[in-house]
């Protein structure tokens, strides 16, 4: 019913300010006389500006620009021909046929807000669970691998791919230093550099957990296990040529096409397809399970579907949901642990870490971010708490724990601890079993015959531009590679043009032309 207020004829969608006050003239400032000047004291005016200075929070150092969607997670309840159960406890998994709400962030790494989505960059794909037993992150990208295995190197990666300092323009040279000086980085650049570098998409790409995570279950015995998203929309690759052809027409392709995708009822769907191998170093094999930089190979280590995503609802706002949407790789729900895998548990600290600094103490407060179920905590305070977390009955005096004045209690174990043997010297060392280049071979050989021309072209035309030293190291890796994957670059680099800049986005055709060609294209006018 229409709720109306006498003086002030005050409707349901009468525009008031935050303090309630119906806004009766939203076209003018207070002024002496309609000329000004303005006085001080305009209130409407002041609150408005105020926070219209302050509505953009930081932007996301990677991963900045982005597109959401709401769906649900359907549990299949088995593993192959088991029951899941025996490999973990979480309960989100347990029910064939349970449904859990999630929502989903894709996006793009290294540029900003509202970059291209046709840029050459792996893609973000992060999925939050509202379980029953609180919030699950997965949080990962649409290439199954990364560019490094230890987090120590994380910010002088982002810093090398990261447009230059003093340009402000990515540098193609500034990205293959940094690969060439880390030979571990030359799986993902082979992925990076071929179709798989850009994605038709979001509905049309595979998503990664990336990590390498455990699953525990009732008897307190863990798995190593990875994760796998298969879109059932089939997958698509786009080249450079057809990425920048699209981008002339709309640089927001990837989001427009998720969010029209919904609004007609085509709902998106991947499927989750989980890798399992038992707990350990695996001497046998010829890389360690946690290095990120590689593959473990489906012929040893079988996928299986656990369940389903679907995407059925776009967001109702876009900066409330999915700008303010945080997640995290710590969040995990009993059943679920952490491996040893260096570079996940240094994005444990760093990616909650900038949750808080970005959108602030409280962001597991907003609606977005809340897990749906029952929260009682002892933290409070910080900026922006709207209220505190209280048990029904607790005593309110009472935010410490333990106490025997009707104050918090911890909760039951709900099975066996999870407790693994660690022991070791303290160093600083790589892993022993680098294998920096055999899956990259392996990757080169499996591509299709077109995808091999797409990658060596992208690689010639941007590593043609670079210091011998660093096309060197490149030849060099590409050779160990794949004696046809080296040859070729080597081949292509010698006759390659080398009088193009490296200041573009990565595998840009003719991008640093652009400048002298607004120039020469551009219309005379006479000043006004």
């Amino acid at each position: 019913m229409t709720q109306q207020n006498d003086s002030t004829h005050e409707q349901d969608m009468t525009l008031t300010n935050r303090q309630g006050h119906p806004i009766t003239n939203n076209q003018n400032l207070r002024t002496v006389g309609n000329r000004g000047p303005a006085t001080l004291e305009n209130y409407d005016f002041l609150e408005k500006m105020s926070h219209f200075d302050r509505e953009r929070v930081p932007e996301r150092v990677v991963h900045a620009r982005g597109a959401g969607a709401h769906g649900y997670f359907e549990s299949y309840g088995v593993v192959g021909k088991e029951p899941i159960s025996k490999y973990t406890r979480a309960k989100v998994f347990q029910e064939k046929g349970k449904k859990t709400p999630v929502f989903v962030r894709f996006s793009t790494v290294i540029h900003g807000g509202h970059s291209p989505e046709t840029l050459r960059d792996p893609r973000g794909f992060a999925v939050k669970f509202y379980t029953e037993d609180g919030n699950w992150d997965l949080v990962g990208n649409n290439l199954k691998i990364f560019f490094i295995r230890d987090a120590l190197k994380f910010p002088d990666m982002i810093h090398a791919f990261k447009p230059d300092p003093i340009t402000n323009i990515q540098n193609v040279e500034r990205f293959f230093d940094f690969c060439a000086s880390s030979p571990e980085t030359f799986h993902m650049v082979t992925f990076v550099y071929s179709p798989w570098g850009i994605p038709a998409n979001y509905r049309m790409m595979q998503g990664s957990g990336v990590n390498t995570y455990k699953w525990v279950n009732s008897e307190g015995k863990a798995v190593l296990v990875k994760y796998h998203w298969e879109p059932l929309q089939g997958i698509k690759n786009l080249t450079q040529k057809e990425a920048e052809e699209i981008q002339q027409k709309n640089f927001n392709h990837a989001t427009q096409d998720l969010y029209d995708a919904i609004e007609r009822k085509d709902f998106p769907e991947w499927e989750l397809h989980v890798q399992i191998m038992e707990d350990g170093p695996h001497p046998e094999l010829d890389f360690d399970p946690l290095d990120d930089t590689k593959l473990w190979p489906n012929d040893q280590f079988p996928w299986y579907p656990v369940g389903k995503m679907v995407l059925n609802k776009n967001p109702e706002d876009y900066f409330a949901e999915v700008e303010q949407a945080t997640f995290g790789t710590g969040v995990l729900v009993d059943g679920l642990d952490f491996s040893d895998d260096k570079m996940l548990q240094g994005r444990t600290f760093s990616y909650s870490d900038t949750q808080r600094h970005r959108v602030g103490a409280n962001y597991l407060q907003l609606p977005i971010n809340a897990p749906k179920k029952r929260v009682a905590t002892n933290q409070h305070g910080g900026q922006m708490m709207y209220k505190r977390d209280l048990a029904p009955g607790q005593n309110p005096h009472i935010n410490y724990e333990p106490s025997m004045l009707n104050g918090l209690k911890e909760a039951t174990q709900a099975g066996k601890e999870y407790t693994p043997f660690v022991e070791g010297n303290l160093v600083r060392e790589s892993i022993d079993r680098q294998s920096n280049t055999k899956q990259a071979g392996e990757t080169y050989r499996n591509f299709e015959q077109w995808e091999r021309d797409e990658l060596l072209e992208n690689l010639i035309r941007d590593l043609s531009v670079c210091h011998e030293d660093i096309q060197n190291a490149m030849i060099a890796l590409a050779e160990e590679a794949d004696e046809e994957y080296g040859r070729l670059l080597k081949e292509g680099l010698h006759n390659a043009q080398k009088d193009s800049s490296a200041s573009k986005p990565l595998g840009n055709i003719n991008g640093d032309q652009a400048p002298q060609d607004a120039v020469k294209k551009g219309h005379d006018a006479e000043p006004y």
